[in-house]
Protein backbone atom coordinates (compact mmCIF):
# COMPACT_ATOMS: atom_id res chain seq x y z
CA UNK A 1 0.00 0.00 0.00
CA UNK A 2 1.43 3.44 -0.93
CA UNK A 3 1.80 6.03 1.72
CA UNK A 4 0.31 9.30 2.50
CA UNK A 5 3.24 12.07 2.92
CA UNK A 6 3.04 13.79 6.13
CA UNK A 7 6.29 15.93 6.97
CA UNK A 8 5.04 15.39 10.63
CA UNK A 9 6.30 11.81 10.76
CA UNK A 10 9.76 13.40 10.97
CA UNK A 11 8.96 15.22 14.12
CA UNK A 12 10.79 14.52 17.03
CA UNK A 13 7.21 14.08 18.91
CA UNK A 14 6.07 12.32 16.50
CA UNK A 15 8.74 9.86 16.38
CA UNK A 16 8.72 9.75 20.51
CA UNK A 17 5.10 9.24 20.53
CA UNK A 18 5.16 6.37 17.98
CA UNK A 19 7.97 5.04 19.83
CA UNK A 20 6.98 5.08 23.15
CA UNK A 21 2.93 3.02 21.34
CA UNK A 22 5.86 0.50 20.31
CA UNK A 23 7.12 -0.39 22.90
CA UNK A 24 4.28 -1.14 24.70
CA UNK A 25 2.84 -3.35 21.88
CA UNK A 26 0.21 -0.93 20.90
CA UNK A 27 -1.27 -2.91 18.02
CA UNK A 28 -1.32 -0.27 14.84
CA UNK A 29 -4.91 -2.07 13.79
CA UNK A 30 -5.46 -1.24 17.38
CA UNK A 31 -4.97 2.34 16.77
CA UNK A 32 -6.95 2.52 13.49
CA UNK A 33 -9.90 1.42 14.84
CA UNK A 34 -9.69 4.22 17.73
CA UNK A 35 -9.64 6.76 14.62
CA UNK A 36 -13.10 5.80 14.29
CA UNK A 37 -14.03 6.13 18.00
CA UNK A 38 -12.44 9.85 17.46
CA UNK A 39 -14.45 10.11 14.83
CA UNK A 40 -17.90 9.45 16.23
CA UNK A 41 -17.13 11.42 19.56
CA UNK A 42 -16.50 14.42 16.87
CA UNK A 43 -19.64 13.36 15.40
CA UNK A 44 -21.53 13.52 18.45
CA UNK A 45 -20.22 17.07 19.48
CA UNK A 46 -21.28 18.40 16.29
CA UNK A 47 -24.88 16.96 16.52
CA UNK A 48 -25.25 18.41 20.11
CA UNK A 49 -23.70 21.86 18.74
CA UNK A 50 -27.44 22.13 16.76
CA UNK A 51 -29.48 22.28 19.77
CA UNK A 52 -26.60 24.39 22.05
CA UNK A 53 -26.12 27.83 22.85
CA UNK A 54 -23.38 29.78 24.30
CA UNK A 55 -20.66 28.40 26.09
CA UNK A 56 -21.95 24.94 25.96
CA UNK A 57 -22.07 25.76 22.09
CA UNK A 58 -18.53 26.44 22.17
CA UNK A 59 -17.22 23.30 23.91
CA UNK A 60 -19.32 20.89 21.79
CA UNK A 61 -17.65 22.62 18.90
CA UNK A 62 -13.71 23.05 20.24
CA UNK A 63 -14.12 19.12 21.26
CA UNK A 64 -15.29 18.43 17.72
CA UNK A 65 -12.38 20.30 16.57
CA UNK A 66 -9.97 18.34 19.26
CA UNK A 67 -10.94 14.92 18.29
CA UNK A 68 -10.84 15.93 14.24
CA UNK A 69 -7.34 16.17 15.22
CA UNK A 70 -6.72 13.06 16.88
CA UNK A 71 -8.44 11.20 14.49
CA UNK A 72 -5.73 12.78 12.29
CA UNK A 73 -2.93 11.75 14.68
CA UNK A 74 -4.31 8.49 14.75
CA UNK A 75 -4.07 8.00 10.97
CA UNK A 76 -0.44 9.27 11.73
CA UNK A 77 0.42 7.18 14.35
CA UNK A 78 -0.94 3.76 13.11
CA UNK A 79 1.30 3.96 10.36
CA UNK A 80 4.50 4.72 12.22
CA UNK A 81 3.98 1.84 14.73
CA UNK A 82 3.44 -0.51 11.63
CA UNK A 83 6.31 0.47 9.76
CA UNK A 84 8.84 2.23 11.88
CA UNK A 85 8.17 -0.10 14.97
CA UNK A 86 7.90 -3.23 12.73
CA UNK A 87 4.00 -4.82 14.36
CA UNK A 88 2.83 -4.36 10.80
CA UNK A 89 0.59 -7.44 10.17
CA UNK A 90 -0.97 -8.53 7.06
CA UNK A 91 -4.55 -7.87 7.30
CA UNK A 92 -3.17 -3.85 8.31
CA UNK A 93 -3.79 -2.87 4.68
CA UNK A 94 -7.52 -3.04 5.58
CA UNK A 95 -7.14 -1.39 9.10
CA UNK A 96 -5.35 1.29 7.22
CA UNK A 97 -8.25 1.99 4.64
CA UNK A 98 -11.75 0.84 5.96
CA UNK A 99 -11.90 2.43 8.83
CA UNK A 100 -10.99 6.10 7.20
CA UNK A 101 -13.72 5.32 4.70
CA UNK A 102 -15.87 5.38 8.25
CA UNK A 103 -14.66 8.38 9.80
CA UNK A 104 -14.86 10.33 6.66
CA UNK A 105 -18.33 10.90 6.21
CA UNK A 106 -18.68 10.41 10.56
CA UNK A 107 -16.83 13.67 10.92
CA UNK A 108 -18.35 15.56 8.07
CA UNK A 109 -22.00 14.81 7.31
CA UNK A 110 -22.83 15.93 10.69
CA UNK A 111 -21.42 19.20 10.13
CA UNK A 112 -24.71 20.01 8.16
CA UNK A 113 -27.12 18.88 10.67
CA UNK A 114 -24.84 21.22 13.32
CA UNK A 115 -26.31 24.30 10.93
CA UNK A 116 -29.52 25.21 11.98
CA UNK A 117 -29.99 28.51 10.81
CA UNK A 118 -28.95 28.00 6.68
CA UNK A 119 -30.76 26.44 4.09
CA UNK A 120 -29.04 23.23 2.01
CA UNK A 121 -27.07 22.67 4.82
CA UNK A 122 -28.05 19.12 5.33
CA UNK A 123 -27.42 18.37 1.59
CA UNK A 124 -24.21 20.15 1.86
CA UNK A 125 -23.06 17.68 4.39
CA UNK A 126 -24.55 14.56 2.69
CA UNK A 127 -22.96 15.61 -0.64
CA UNK A 128 -19.42 16.67 1.19
CA UNK A 129 -19.45 13.02 2.67
CA UNK A 130 -19.44 11.18 -0.20
CA UNK A 131 -17.61 12.92 -2.26
CA UNK A 132 -14.93 12.24 0.52
CA UNK A 133 -15.01 9.21 -0.10
CA UNK A 134 -15.00 8.94 -3.52
CA UNK A 135 -11.47 10.65 -3.32
CA UNK A 136 -10.35 8.18 -1.75
CA UNK A 137 -11.90 5.46 -4.17
CA UNK A 138 -10.11 7.20 -6.73
CA UNK A 139 -7.26 6.91 -5.54
CA UNK A 140 -7.43 3.25 -4.94
CA UNK A 141 -9.11 2.64 -8.12
CA UNK A 142 -5.53 3.94 -9.69
CA UNK A 143 -3.55 1.65 -7.21
CA UNK A 144 -5.76 -1.59 -8.48
CA UNK A 145 -5.16 -0.47 -11.89
CA UNK A 146 -1.26 -0.71 -11.49
CA UNK A 147 -0.48 3.21 -10.45
CA UNK A 148 0.94 4.94 -7.89
CA UNK A 149 -1.96 6.36 -5.82
CA UNK A 150 -2.47 9.64 -5.72
CA UNK A 151 -2.82 11.63 -2.55
CA UNK A 152 -3.18 15.46 -4.64
CA UNK A 153 -5.41 17.80 -3.45
CA UNK A 154 -6.73 20.45 -2.52
CA UNK A 155 -8.72 18.59 -0.77
CA UNK A 156 -7.37 14.92 0.36
CA UNK A 157 -8.31 13.80 3.62
CA UNK A 158 -5.58 15.92 5.72
CA UNK A 159 -7.35 18.96 3.75
CA UNK A 160 -10.57 18.64 4.78
CA UNK A 161 -9.85 18.03 8.22
CA UNK A 162 -8.12 21.26 8.80
CA UNK A 163 -10.86 22.92 7.20
CA UNK A 164 -13.32 21.51 9.53
CA UNK A 165 -11.14 22.06 12.57
CA UNK A 166 -10.70 25.45 11.41
CA UNK A 167 -14.34 26.18 10.77
CA UNK A 168 -15.65 24.44 14.08
CA UNK A 169 -13.32 27.12 16.28
CA UNK A 170 -14.41 29.74 14.09
CA UNK A 171 -18.01 28.94 14.19
CA UNK A 172 -17.85 28.35 18.35
CA UNK A 173 -16.02 32.35 18.81
CA UNK A 174 -18.66 33.26 15.87
CA UNK A 175 -21.65 31.87 17.38
CA UNK A 176 -20.80 33.57 21.02
CA UNK A 177 -21.12 36.96 18.97
CA UNK A 178 -25.22 35.69 17.52
CA UNK A 179 -23.42 34.59 13.76
CA UNK A 180 -23.16 30.74 14.13
CA UNK A 181 -23.12 28.33 11.45
CA UNK A 182 -21.72 30.51 8.86
CA UNK A 183 -17.95 28.96 8.57
CA UNK A 184 -19.27 25.93 8.90
CA UNK A 185 -21.49 25.94 6.00
CA UNK A 186 -18.96 27.84 3.99
CA UNK A 187 -16.42 24.61 4.77
CA UNK A 188 -18.83 21.99 3.42
CA UNK A 189 -18.87 24.51 0.68
CA UNK A 190 -15.12 24.88 0.28
CA UNK A 191 -14.59 20.83 0.49
CA UNK A 192 -17.91 20.27 -2.06
CA UNK A 193 -16.01 22.08 -4.26
CA UNK A 194 -12.28 20.78 -3.70
CA UNK A 195 -13.16 17.52 -3.52
CA UNK A 196 -14.47 17.74 -6.98
CA UNK A 197 -11.35 19.39 -8.01
CA UNK A 198 -9.90 16.60 -6.56
CA UNK A 199 -11.59 13.87 -7.42
CA UNK A 200 -10.90 15.22 -11.55
CA UNK A 201 -6.90 15.69 -11.21
CA UNK A 202 -6.78 12.44 -9.49
CA UNK A 203 -8.66 10.77 -12.31
CA UNK A 204 -6.71 12.80 -14.80
CA UNK A 205 -3.56 11.25 -13.94
CA UNK A 206 -5.06 7.53 -14.08
CA UNK A 207 -6.56 8.03 -17.29
CA UNK A 208 -3.31 10.32 -18.66
CA UNK A 209 -1.20 6.98 -16.94
CA UNK A 210 -2.51 4.29 -18.73
CA UNK A 211 -2.93 5.94 -21.90
CA UNK A 212 0.69 6.36 -21.99
CA UNK A 213 1.32 2.30 -21.23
Amino acid sequence: MDRRPLTTRDMRWAKAVASFLARNRIPPNLISVFSVVAAGVACFAFLHSASSDGAERVVSLVVAAAFIQLRLLCNMLDGMVAIEGKMGSKSGDIFNELPDRIADPLIIVPVGYAITTLPFALEAGWLAGLLAIMTAYVRLLGGSLGQQQSFMGPMAKPHRMATLTVAALVDAVAGWYEHRDVALLAALVLIILGTIVTIARRTRRIVTALERR
